[in-house]
């Protein structure tokens, strides 16, 4: 689609939100850059929505990386783990995603939202073992985390972030915190991936995604200082996860109804 000032400015702003929570919680950022694409910014293809969402989140989720590795968050070795696992489980599952219904994919991963909301609020009290490392005994565990995953983000067409954190916690037992930074390579990754593979099949807007890429950096900045300010509140940030999920849940179900059933929205 061709960029004017007003869809710039939608889509800087929308980027802002976008980096705001990939900082905060590490993930839920994609979950929201498809349907602002599509509702604020005003692409009309969901396919190419989640094209260019997954090249932005992916460059905000790097810049997120950046202040959480600063801040010493983020277990490298974990993290590499994960995200060279979850690589190949992206390609295979954005190759699939490419041939399914947009708007059928977003109504399947609203209910996966739903089902991830709920185990984060169970475990929204725990703490997380303090330093945790990848070794032979839960190395297969995280591997095996990783490449389901990254299949879901990529068929899904997201960064996964709000899949990854307690993937990482399931698999690892760190804290939430640690694990919303390390969670920021994975994300970084699968959205690279999934990015490459949509934009072989012309599924990809360049322009729009540099505008939404540059408001991300600021709300990232943001967001990261937040997550910072609030690690060390017993189970808040797993709330503030879960609660945020819920509501997007919830709004992309109804839009992905509507546009299925073909009402005007």
């Amino acid at each position: 689609m061709s960029i004017d000032l007003l869809h710039a400015a939608l889509s800087v702003g929308s980027g802002v939100l976008v980096g705001f929570t990939l900082g905060l919680v590490g993930g839920g950022g994609s979950v929201m850059a498809v349907p602002l694409m599509v509702y604020v910014v005003g692409v009309k293809q969901p396919h190419l929505a989640i094209g260019t969402s997954a090249l932005a989140v992916a460059a905000n989720a790097f810049a997120g990386l950046v202040g959480h590795a600063r801040a010493g968050n983020v277990n490298w070795r974990c993290g590499a783990a994960f995200a060279s696992a979850g690589i190949m489980g992206a390609f295979a599952g954005s190759s699939l995603g490419k041939v399914v219904d947009g708007h059928r994919l977003l109504a399947l991963f609203a209910l996966l939202m739903l089902v991830v909301a709920g185990a984060m609020f169970r475990g929204r009290g725990e703490e997380g073992v303090e330093g945790v490392v990848c070794h032979r005994q839960n190395l297969p565990r995280v591997l095996i985390f990783g490449l389901g995953t990254g299949a879901l983000s990529g068929f899904f067409g997201i960064g996964g972030g709000f899949l990854i954190v307690p993937a990482l916690v399931a698999a690892t037992s760190m804290p939430i915190y640690r694990a919303i930074g390390t969670s920021l390579m994975a994300v970084t990754a699968f959205g690279v991936t999934t990015a490459a593979n949509y934009a072989l099949s012309g599924m990809l807007d360049w322009a729009l995604a540099g505008t939404f890429i540059l408001g991300g950096i600021g709300g990232t900045v943001l967001g990261t200082w937040s997550s910072r300010r609030l690690s060390g509140a017993k189970g808040l940030l797993n709330t503030i996860f879960a609660s945020g999920i819920v509501v997007v849940a919830l709004y992309m179900l109804w839009r992905s109804w509507t546009a299925l059933s073909g009402g005007s929205a």
